[in-house]
């Protein structure tokens, strides 16, 4: 019975002027290549990803090159080919037919080109998004990478907790406007499930620097997440008698006027914006609200 022919793995790669095929094969002596306009053909005895085996394939190209501009170059470690096409543009895929052999692969390290006037290399990414993200889902089944899910991740948390805390804000304003001092003992029935689910999802900022989603030390992170939690779940979630204290308004609310601002300044800062105003509050607000603050959970500690 007649073996099938083996095919080694092929990365190719583009820029507007070449195509460029780096053949996965070790140890290959004398090749046998033939590139046509529109064909490309190899054959060679090598070590792959069968072993030592002889390999070959049969690339038809989905444009034309020019076959006495090839450059070969073989190496111990694999055979690469240069192309030069003979219409300089960025090609949608580099096969003729819409199917990629499973053996083919983009080689996304080689994805750029350089400008004709311009010493600089420029990630393709840049000037043709559209082609880049498509050719990564088609060879990765998706075009967010790592960073970019972290991201969202960062986005989605800020969101999240800014919603929380505007919300806490919102409530207790709207009962100081209807019943005035009278809604100050029951702050805590009316927005204590809220500032609940606030803070438990705080403590993730504690994660953050150790995974290296954020700069900076986790024990800062600590300090603040856990010194307000030991005020919230130990003094007064744990005793009724406190969450009707007229204090837990002004804590709550100190609590959340903080967060409000700090939030959105880190979902803008996710992806490197800035507004002035809010940049301002995030390093003015503090000062005034950080000593009312401490003052209002004193008062709950030796109460």
């Amino acid at each position: 019975m007649e073996s099938k022919t083996l095919s080694p793995f092929v990365y190719w790669a583009q820029t507007e002027k070449e195509i460029t095929l780096k053949i996965d094969l070790r140890n290959v002596k004398s090749p046998d290549i033939d590139v046509q306009d529109h064909v490309i053909y190899f054959n060679a005895v090598g070590v792959g990803n069968q072993g030592q085996n002889t390999y070959g394939f049969q690339l038809d190209l989905m444009y034309a090159v020019d076959p006495e501009a090839t450059i070969e170059k073989v190496t111990p470690r694999n055979v690469e080919l240069r192309l030069t096409k003979q219409d300089p543009k960025f090609w949608p895929r580099l096969l003729h037919e819409n199917l990629k052999p499973a053996w083919l692969k983009i080689d996304f390290d080689k994805w750029m080109h350089e400008e004709d006037l311009q010493d600089e290399a420029r990630d393709i990414l840049e000037d043709f998004p559209g082609l880049y993200n498509k050719m990564k889902a088609s060879e990765t089944g998706s075009v967010l990478k790592p960073e970019s899910l972290k991201k969202v991740y960062l986005f989605l948390y800020n969101l999240w907790l800014f919603v929380g805390f505007l919300y806490i804000v919102v409530v207790l304003l709207m009962r100081y406007a209807s019943f005035g001092a009278e809604s100050l003992e029951g702050s805590y029935k009316a927005v204590g499930w809220m500032m609940h689910l606030c803070f438990l999802t705080q403590f993730l900022e504690i994660l953050h620097p150790i995974v290296g989603y954020t700069k900076g030390s986790p024990f800062e992170a600590i300090m603040q997440v856990c010194g307000r939690g030991v005020v919230f779940f130990c003094l007064i979630e744990a005793e009724p008698r406190m969450q009707t204290k007229p204090v837990v308004f002004f804590l709550f609310f100190v609590w959340s006027i903080i967060e409000v601002v700090r939030y959105p300044f880190y979902m803008l800062r996710v992806y490197n914006m800035e507004l002035g105003l809010l940049t301002w509050l995030r390093y003015s607000l503090w000062i005034p609200l950080y000593p009312v603050g401490f003052m209002c959970e004193g008062i709950v500690i030796l109460r």
